[in-house]
């Protein structure tokens, strides 16, 4: 059975088949999050730490941890700003990380400073990243995201995905890397755009996982993009990847309704047992909503005036 360890200091979590689906919190990523981009370019990691703590607390297994502010100098600004947040995220919480950049400079330096045993988000199927990129995974012996695109550009065609996969696993291997530490995104179309999408990913995962017998993982919200009431699509999306083969996903824990699905989907795929997980977090739930149904319209609970009325139908014929 593929077994992808993944490690901070004092943390270790595996991403695997038999194994509870792996949520990679999204939130510390400036990319499309101005306030957030124009905050850490001023050193002012406020919102970060919040993030942390609230990704965290919500249930993230893993944090995602980008610092791409500006593409202006990229090669020379983001090292230092990546070392910087994740020295700061690292302050505040012992889950696992992933080193989410393009800059190659920028992924050694938080290699450097990273504690454990980090997930590097990412490397392509272009012979320059390729090897640009494997040397430091093998260097450091970390795992490694594989995004399936290449020199061609993200095909629609999801065999020739497929092809690009597999290229960068054999091309690791020839690193002396092995394929469990190969976490392939096989790239989620927006359904939107594409109304396939759904089913090449599903297609693509099962091949992945029977034939290449890899971890998986991808932008778990690319599914909706540009459709209303997102978290509906995405909490419908969940529970079909995992059954199809995915072990993890990029996503947003802070969103209730995708932690739900994310924690059913254990439980029903046996990553659960005993269903301890799902009975822990929600025990005490009530739904939204509840609370304002079970209030009385007047000062004496429904309850208490259907017992009233039995009690004086009692009174009446005694």
């Amino acid at each position: 059975m593929t077994r992808t360890l993944v490690a901070s200091a004092t943390r270790e979590i595996v991403i695997g088949f038999d194994q509870p689906f792996c949520v990679i919190g999204e939130r510390i990523n400036p990319t499309g999050r101005k306030k957030l981009a124009a905050e850490m370019n001023a050193g002012d990691f406020s919102t970060v730490e919040k993030d942390v703590l609230a990704q965290v607390a919500a249930g993230a297994t893993m944090l995602d941890v980008n610092a791409g502010v500006t593409a202006v100098n990229p090669n020379e600004t983001e090292p230092p700003l990546l070392v910087k947040t994740l020295e700061i995220v690292q302050s505040l919480t012992d889950v696992p990380l992933s080193i989410d950049s393009s800059v190659t400079a920028a992924i050694e330096a938080g290699l450097q400073v990273a504690k454990g045993r980090p997930l590097v988000n990412s490397v392509t199927g272009e012979t320059e990243k390729l090897e640009a990129i494997l040397p430091l995974i093998k260097k450091y012996d970390v795992p490694v995201v594989a995004i399936s695109n290449d020199e061609t550009g993200i095909s629609e065609d999801p065999d020739v995905r497929f092809e690009v996969a597999r290229k960068i696993v054999q091309h690791a291997a020839d690193y002396g890397i092995p394929a469990h530490d190969i976490v392939v995104d096989p790239l989620v179309m927006p359904i939107g755009a594409m109304g396939t999408a759904g089913q090449q990913v599903f297609k693509l995962l099962r091949r992945l996982r029977e034939e290449l017998k890899v971890n998986t993982t991808c932008g778990l919200s690319n599914i909706s993009f540009g459709l209303p009431h997102r978290h509906g699509i995405n909490a419908a999306f969940i529970p079909m990847v995992i059954a199809a083969g995915m072990t993890s996903a990029i996503m947003n824990p802070c969103r209730p309704q995708e932690m739900e699905a994310v924690r059913g989907a254990n439980v029903l795929t046996g990553a659960d047992p005993n269903c301890s997980e799902w009975i822990m977090t929600y025990r005490d739930h009530k739904p939204a909503g509840a609370a304002a149904a079970a209030a009385p319209a007047s000062g004496d609970s429904g309850a208490g005036r259907r017992r009233g009325g039995r009690e004086g139908r009692r009174r009446a014929g005694a």
